[in-house]
């Protein structure tokens, strides 16, 4: 990917979003739950857009919701054919720099006990796991809690 940045998603943006989101989750949002956050006063939507010059496509995209000085991830998600190719750390670099330029103290996720690629990821910011949540994902599968402090 020869150009690329982060900007904030807007509507028009959901569609891209949302066959990113189910190509990489159990458990993907519905249209109407993304233009809820959108519309949300304490969630922040962002999406990864790259590609060639004038053909620049949604690669990525984040979501979280920053109340007092605490922060939640509730969604972040990369296109299946950019993998593996740093993007998802960008949008947690960028997710940590952004909340944490607002005062937040304490972050929070919960992700797929079975993901070890995001565990690993999550782990490479300083999250470290304090529970589980039983049946979190489609009534059947474990969540893991965990948490960042600044």
């Amino acid at each position: 990917m020869t150009d690329s940045w982060i900007e904030k998603m807007e509507s028009e943006h959901v569609d891209e979003v949302l066959w990113i989101d189910r190509s990489s989750s159990l458990t993907p949002w519905s249209k109407e739950m993304f233009i809820e956050e959108l519309r949300n006063p304490f969630a922040h939507c962002f999406i990864y857009k790259g590609g060639e010059p004038k053909q620049h496509v949604i690669v990525g995209f984040v979501c979280f919701r920053n109340v007092g000085d605490e922060s939640e991830l509730l969604n972040i998600g990369v296109h299946p054919l950019h993998r593996r190719t740093g993007i998802g750390k960008k949008l947690m670099q960028f997710y940590v720099d952004f909340s944490e330029g607002v005062q937040i103290k304490t972050f929070y996720l919960e992700v797929h006990i079975s993901n070890p690629p995001a565990i690993r990821l999550y782990q490479s910011f300083s999250y470290q796991p304090i529970g589980t949540r039983k049946k979190f994902y489609q009534g059947k599968y474990d969540a893991l809690i965990m948490v960042r402090n600044t």
